[in-house]
């Protein structure tokens, strides 16, 4: 399915990679908000990709000035995941203060993240995530950790007023289960099953009862990037790296990474 949106025979976009972070070498002469030498990060999946190389061109409205207190390689760690974590608790789940709300997939990109993220919205967060990630989750700030090695997820009896799915491969079924009446889950990632699931029966479950069950898919968005600025600025987020290639390493980053048991991001250095 990707493939109608990416290409039918052969890459739509030659040159992948989505999030950036550098200095701006020069700028078009209708450009206002930056200048050259300007540190900035940003998010290239709304125009044209393009991320592993060098020297990339793109429209001023993908960046934000890179905060001054982290390193090129955290900023360009955050921009897609931040803003997913964001959008997806804000946007879709309508995250409010005082919730019980659960990451399901703690510890991946977009997990570590929106633990964090919901952190700062005053809610109660209960992280799920596997043995070797429990350490993790605790470190960013999670209320609860379920460690899903040693506890049947199925089988917890606690509900929450807003569950995000970043990973994982539970039924629908099991996360309707866990939601407390008039309750939100938002499904941004995991299993194909569990992706098809949300797609297909999420609809019929919300039309037909008081839960809502919903699919999500980010979209790129400078307001939002400069939310996420801010919140690195303030320190209240921190990106989460676990390992760094060097750029002509980029075919074995996608490998470890497809692996699906990353530790937050994996980050491409020049």
């Amino acid at each position: 399915m990707a493939r109608f949106a990416f290409g039918l025979l052969k890459p739509k976009f030659p040159i992948p990679g989505g999030d950036i972070s550098g200095k701006v070498e020069a700028v078009g002469k209708d450009v206002k908000e930056f200048q050259p030498g300007d540190d900035v990060f940003g998010d290239l999946s709304g125009c044209g990709w393009g991320g592993f190389a060098e020297y990339v061109s793109v429209p001023e409205n993908a960046l934000a000035i890179k905060p001054a207190n982290i390193s090129y390689e955290e900023a360009a760690a955050a921009p897609m995941a931040a803003v997913t974590a964001l959008q997806s608790l804000r946007n879709k789940g309508k995250i409010q203060p005082g919730q019980n709300v659960l990451i399901y997939g703690a510890s991946g990109g977009v997990g570590t993240f929106a633990v964090q993220i919901a952190k700062s919205f005053g809610t109660t967060v209960t992280a799920v995530c596997s043995t070797r990630n429990v350490e993790i989750a605790q470190s960013i700030g999670a209320d609860h950790v379920i460690d899903y090695k040693k506890e049947d997820f199925a089988k917890q009896t606690k509900l929450y007023d807003l569950i995000l799915a970043a990973n994982g491969y539970q039924p629908i079924s099991v996360y309707k289960d866990s939601l407390n009446p008039n309750g939100t889950f938002v499904q941004v990632g995991g299993s194909g099953s569990q992706m098809f699931q949300a797609m297909v029966m999420g609809p019929l479950i919300s039309m037909t009862g008081n839960k809502k069950m919903v699919s999500f898919l980010q979209r790129a968005n400078q307001e939002d990037l400069i939310f996420v600025k801010n919140l690195l600025e303030a320190g209240i987020i921190k990106p989460v790296i676990e390992r760094s290639y060097d750029l002509n390493e980029v075919p074995a980053a996608f490998k470890y990474f497809e692996e699906g048991h990353s530790q937050g991001k994996v980050v491409i250095t020049m």
